[in-house]
């Protein structure tokens, strides 16, 4: 099924507010979701909505949150989320981040007491979209192995990067610091599809290539995307005074509860260290240069990271955004949800 940009943004955003989110926040929160669609990344986009509107319906999420931003030093400073929508706190404090670095040169801004806030190159594309470098790192409920454990401690926790160049267009960076997100083993459960089995393991801690039997995520190249999860976490959670590691609350359980998650933008403003010009020429030149080296076999290009996004939005410009026929079925139904996220076990059907 292939849908406009405009139609899905206004599906995904009539259905949030129908759930209980206000009109604004409904709309940040669809514009995230369908950045995520619009790039390819289904696993942050509309089919993550379902579990929103469950949320939002039960009480896990405050629909009339008391947002406050507390600068606590010249380029620092915390954006109180209230339990509210993640997408709409995380634009928010990125917009403050920005104006401070626009001062100061830096800025750090944590986020705290959210709910997820969906494919955060969001936000770091915010700045890089004003002049800036944005960074980006946050939370995420525990579903990974540690290197070496055999139980769950930390969260795929994501880290994002942009940086923007002369011509309009930006490197980006937007990874977990697992093989592959959660988010890809609930497209992978939607389209019916098996995963390579270095994503994740079962119940005996054995690799899978079934969906459905996923206990556990694996962490990207073992030891060091665990000290990744690490840092992520020490820098959204224990910087905050939040819960960390295994106590970070379960998105898939106690659906009535707000989450408590955290969030930290670093924006650098490259003015304040070199020509403005002159870096997002040099930003220019590193994707030409990475675009004209010789492609290995099997292999017909070197893309800059993000170009394969682009080549993404491109297509869904013109022929509408890919998205799964029973998504897009519920997108324009009435239903709000199908109670079907609620539970204990993050990893069951």
């Amino acid at each position: 099924m292939r849908v406009k940009r405009d139609d899905l943004k206004s599906l995904i955003q009539t259905k949030l507010q129908k759930a209980g989110l206000n009109a604004e926040h409904a709309e940040v929160a669809a514009d995230v979701l369908t950045f995520a669609d619009e790039r390819g990344i289904h696993s942050h986009g509309a089919m993550r909505v379902e579990y929103y509107a469950e949320r939002i319906a039960k009480g896990g999420m405050n629909t009339n949150p008391d947002f406050k931003f507390e600068k606590t030093g010249p380029a620092t400073g915390v954006f109180h989320g209230d339990g509210g929508n993640g997408h709409t706190a995380a634009k928010l404090a990125m917009d403050e981040a920005i104006k401070m670095a626009k001062e100061s040169g830096v800025a750090i801004v944590g986020v705290k007491d959210i709910s997820h806030s969906g494919a955060i190159s969001y936000f770091t594309n915010q700045a890089a979209n004003a002049d800036l470098i944005g960074f980006s790192v946050c939370q995420s409920d525990p579903m990974v192995v540690p290197f070496g454990g055999a139980e769950p401690y930390y969260g795929t926790n994501p880290i994002a990067f942009a940086a923007p160049s002369s011509d309009g267009r930006m490197i980006t960076l937007d990874m977990a610091t697992t093989v592959q997100a959660w988010g890809k083993i609930l497209h992978a459960r939607s389209k019916n599809e098996s995963i390579p089995n270095t994503w994740a393991v079962d119940g005996n801690g054995e690799p899978t290539t079934d969906p459905l039997k996923v206990n556990a995520l694996l962490p990207i190249s073992g030891p060091k995307g665990y000290g990744l999860a690490m840092m992520v976490d020490v820098l959204s959670g224990v910087l905050l005074g939040l819960p960390f590691g295994n106590k970070v609350s379960s998105m898939y359980e106690n659906l009535s509860e707000y989450r408590k998650l955290g969030q930290l933008h670093i924006v650098i403003n490259p003015a304040f260290f070199t020509a403005l010009t002159g870096f997002k020429n040099d930003i220019t030149q590193t994707m030409e240069d990475l675009n004209e080296i010789k492609p290995a076999p099997g292999f017909s290009k070197v893309l800059y990271p993000g170009q394969n996004n682009d080549v993404v939005i491109e297509d869904y410009k013109e022929n509408g955004i890919e998205i799964v026929d029973d998504i897009y079925e519920y997108l324009k139904s009435d239903v709000i949800h199908n109670n079907q996220y609620d539970h204990k076990n993050p990893f069951a059907e």
